[in-house]
């Protein structure tokens, strides 16, 4: 007799949610896109003012949305705005670890500071919120981790060594903390942007002749978009997902499998 088969949910409805650097680009399209799914969702970040209109936008759909202060730079920031994020919420399910930082800088002009600044934003910043995150998914049966990590977690790109080492941490992170974490429920794992044209990254598309170069290397003939990102996290977090653990997902219109 064959075993039953049970077929992907990939809802999210009765889930909580909190996306860091929730405000613009990608953390935006992805709580928004966590909320079309069913979730309610904490949106955080530093700036309230920004994360309000997101909230607003969340709730035209008639779904919850909350949002909180966090800056992930700061671990009292991180604690308590993460717990009382779940109190509000009643509960956290999934947390979206997206708050990032980019600066490019030749590798031999490197500040501390610079330094210290990206890897504490995108690594430090990143393990601290999942430990928070966890702490209370572990006493309710488990949860969903879905950090925003980038191609720069797979190869090297010059004057991005800082970005570079913290997104490839982040990935090792994801692995590890899966391995740690999945006899607790705590599913982890990662997305991975391509060429996505945010706010952040606009710089590089102003550079028209870059911009050429670079659309010519990928096999679905565009740039991304915030959208692109959606699909795969909702997978990540819904039950459809529920044997997928320590696993990256590059969402990057087929460049890396190109080169």
């Amino acid at each position: 007799m064959e075993p039953d088969i049970f077929y992907p949910d990939f809802s999210l409805e009765g889930r909580k949610a909190l996306v860091t650097g929730g405000s613009r680009g990608i953390g935006r399209a992805l709580a928004l896109g966590l909320a079309h799914a069913g979730a309610a969702v904490a949106v955080t970040g530093r700036k309230e003012e920004t994360l309000s209109a997101v909230a607003q936008e969340i709730e035209t759909i008639g779904k919850t949305a909350i949002i909180r202060r966090i800056d992930v730079t700061d671990l009292e920031s991180i604690r308590s705005g993460i717990q009382e994020s779940a109190r509000l919420l009643r509960g956290l399910d999934i947390l979206v670890n997206n708050a990032g930082y980019e600066q490019v800088c030749d590798s031999l002009e490197v500040s501390v500071e610079t330094w210290d600044a990206i890897v504490n934003t995108n690594l430090r910043g990143a393990f601290f919120c999942a430990q928070a995150a966890a702490r209370i998914m572990s006493g309710s049966g488990g949860g969903d981790i879905v950090n925003v990590c980038s191609l720069t977690s797979s190869i090297g790109f010059p004057t991005a060594v800082p970005y570079t080492s913290s997104k490839s941490g982040l990935l090792g992170m994801t692995r590890a903390l899966a391995a740690e974490w999945g006899h607790s429920g705590i599913r982890v794992n990662a997305i991975a942007p391509g060429y996505v044209h945010t706010a952040m990254t606009d710089i590089f598309f102003q550079n028209e002749s870059w911009a050429k170069g670079i659309k010519a290397r990928i096999p679905l003939g565009r740039f991304g978009q915030v959208h692109d990102l959606i699909g795969a996290t909702i997978f990540l977090c819904s039950d459809a997902a529920n044997y997928v653990t320590g696993q990256m997902i590059t969402i990057d219109g087929g460049f890396l499998a190109s080169i």
